[in-house]
């Protein structure tokens, strides 16, 4: 029986975490694996809840501490009630943005304090780190405009999130390939200005040793 595994993907705006994260999970389950998709923040009632909140537009005035603690709150609820149960089960995990996400937008983007961020994080997740993190690299502005043209939606529809300042998306993708130099065994970097159908094949590639099914 293929062991437990729990894979995240990060990425800036318009990187593809959603449209990757539906072929693998269709090409998992192929495999004969139990694959649970799921996403942060959300996931959950009252992570989904939640959600509503953070990515409100007219919530400009959410600070960026509480920002932080309100993504922690919907991850542990996400974790304990979803991802671990499923875990425990030999089932494979899929998860849009998790953990690193918190690091890179609040800690990175924001400038809080990371041992602080990090301090949250654990508690929030009671240490369950994922086995894979794929980051979707693209730069924020193309990621931007990408998000744009895949919504066909001008800036005065995106959400709290999204329209904040290039600067901040910039710092943001800088935090997440920090993070991803200095733990090269858990995170996969692929270019997500690639073609759809190579960036599915450097994922597959390195999840199915991970998952233990052909490649």
């Amino acid at each position: 029986m293929p062991p437990p595994v729990f894979i995240t993907f990060e990425g800036p705006e318009g990187s593809g975490k959603t449209t990757q994260i539906a072929l693998l999970a269709d090409w998992l389950r192929a495999q004969g694996l139990d694959v649970l998709a799921t996403r942060e923040p959300g996931g959950t009632a009252i992570g989904d809840r939640i959600r509503t909140i953070l990515l409100d537009p007219v919530a400009t005035e959410i600070q960026p501490q509480a920002e932080a603690l309100l993504f922690s709150a919907a991850r542990a609820q996400l974790v304990r009630q979803v991802i671990q149960p499923h875990l425990q089960r030999g089932g494979v995990v899929l998860c849009d943005r998790y953990a690193d996400s918190t690091m890179a937008y609040q800690g990175y983007g924001h400038n809080l304090d990371r041992g602080q961020v990090q301090a949250i994080t654990a508690f929030a997740t009671g240490g369950l780190v994922p086995d894979l993190t794929v980051f979707l690299d693209l730069d924020a502005d193309a990621g931007l405009r990408r998000k744009a043209q895949d919504a066909g939606a001008d800036a005065g529809q995106w959400n709290r999130m999204e329209r904040k300042d290039l600067d901040y998306h910039r710092r943001v993708r800088e935090g997440y390939l920090a993070m991803a130099a200095s733990g090269p065994g858990r995170w996969l970097v692929v270019d997500a200005s690639l073609p759809l159908e190579a960036v599915q094949a450097a994922i597959r590639q390195r999840v199915a040793t991970l998952a233990g099914v052909p490649g």
